[in-house]
């Protein structure tokens, strides 16, 4: 059964004005672009009837890297929320006392992963990922790569992809990443601890 684009979790311009509809549909395209050619290139392969994580844990060469940038794509859109619907702000709860331990606070964290961020070179993702021990951690991954490879749980995902920001923020990486904090889904993030 070939892989479908996934609905987005609210409207296409409903993270305005931090990220326009029409940075939003040029995404989705891409992720689109994604899924068809992993479709194409699963065709009669029992990959394809599994599911799109099995697959990226699974396949290899070009299968795995539209597979893997399909997943990290949809991910990253339960990574946002409306910042009019309570997007943006700081973790409560449990996700806020792991991040006091482990950042010190949700400051220290947005600083750290800002430069994580601005630091890597070319495409990839940033994320905020569980390791194995319960710690929290920071990871950047190149291009395509993606956390549920190995044996991090990942929380939070940054795209770093040009089409990501580009057409809102020009080459301002930074303008883009501050537009980011006001969108994070810290209840999403918070579901997603182990």
């Amino acid at each position: 059964m070939p892989f479908e684009l996934p609905d987005l979790p609210y409207a296409h311009t409903a993270l305005e004005p931090h990220l326009s509809g029409d940075t939003v549909e040029q995404h989705r395209q891409h992720q689109r672009a994604h899924i068809d050619r992993l479709n194409m290139l699963l065709d009669g392969d029992a990959l394809a009837d599994g599911t799109l994580e099995a697959v990226v844990r699974k396949a290899q060469g070009e299968a795995f890297e539209h597979a893997a940038q399909a997943w990290n794509t949809a991910f990253y859109w339960h990574s946002l929320k409306p910042a009019a619907g309570g997007g943006g702000g700081a973790p409560t709860g449990r996700l806020a006392e792991s991040v006091a331990k482990h950042f010190g606070d949700v400051e220290t964290l947005r600083a750290r992963f800002d430069v994580l961020a601005m630091r890597m070179f070319g495409a990839g993702w940033v994320w905020l990922v569980q390791r194995p021990d319960g710690r929290l951690a920071l990871a950047a991954t190149a291009n395509a790569s993606t956390p549920i490879t190995g044996d991090d749980v990942p929380l939070l995902a940054a795209c770093l992809w040009e089409h990501a920001w580009y057409l809102d923020y020009r080459d301002n990486r930074a303008r883009y990443l501050e537009a980011f904090w006001h969108l994070v889904n810290w209840e999403a993030v918070a579901a997603r601890l182990k």
